[in-house]
């Protein structure tokens, strides 16, 4: 069986944002008096938010007192403060288009808001390309659960062997694993080989995984 579909995460795979997310939930435990360092917050990006703040300060959630004062600070400080200087990783637009023109569907599948995603897509200038997508209230539990990637595939209408994810942290792999999907890994995310080990195929970045599509699991000929 070839493959029919492509999901795309978004953060550190399309968008070079996670040390931009790093800082900003450091800057919004800060605001509400919590210290948390950047290093301490740094291997746990690209895990979801409601994940993130109990396990900075156990406690605290997202969904009341000061942990959804923090979930909100730090959405505010990515759409207002970082998000006009968050670049574009290398070669996302070109290999979106590539894909693309090779028939497969796409799928964006993030944790993050709307506006976040809306954002940063525009920074990957693949917003146009990339129409189909979940946000943060379609799924109960963020990544490394499966429930976005599930969702996903539901939307794509394909069983998990016809998809592959194209992602950066070891929690989209956990995530995507969980319901029979396989990942090529980016490095440009910050996280190590050994980090993404449970991938498919590792590359540096978009550009990267371009150069070398045709040995790739992107070359594999779509099913009619």
């Amino acid at each position: 069986m070839g493959l029919r579909g492509v999901i795309f995460d978004v953060d550190g795979t399309l968008v070079l944002s996670n040390d931009a997310h790093a800082q900003a939930w450091v800057e919004a435990f800060a605001a509400f008096g919590y210290e948390v360092s950047f290093d301490q917050v740094r291997p746990l990006i690209g895990m979801g938010g409601d994940q993130v703040i109990p396990k900075l300060v156990p406690g605290l959630n997202n969904k009341e007192g000061d942990g959804k004062a923090i979930s909100t600070k730090r959405k505010e400080l990515i759409l207002k403060q970082f998000s006009p200087t968050i670049p574009s990783a290398p070669g996302s637009r070109e290999l979106v288009l590539r894909i693309q023109g090779d028939g497969l569907k796409l799928m964006v599948a993030s944790s993050a808001t709307s506006e976040e995603v809306e954002i940063l897509l525009k920074n990957a200038q693949v917003d146009e390309l990339l129409s189909e997508r979940t946000k943060s209230g379609d799924a109960e539990s963020s990544k490394p659960a499966p429930d976005i990637v599930e969702v996903a595939l539901s939307r794509l209408g394909m069983k998990p062997h016809e998809v592959v994810m194209i992602a950066d942290t070891p929690y989209d792999i956990q995530a995507a694993k969980g319901c029979g999907v396989g990942v090529i890994a980016v490095r440009c995310g910050g996280f190590t080989d050994e980090e993404l080990a449970g991938a498919i195929a590792i590359y540096n970045d978009p550009a990267d995984l371009l150069a070398h599509y045709d040995n790739s699991a992107l070359s594999l000929t779509p099913v009619p």
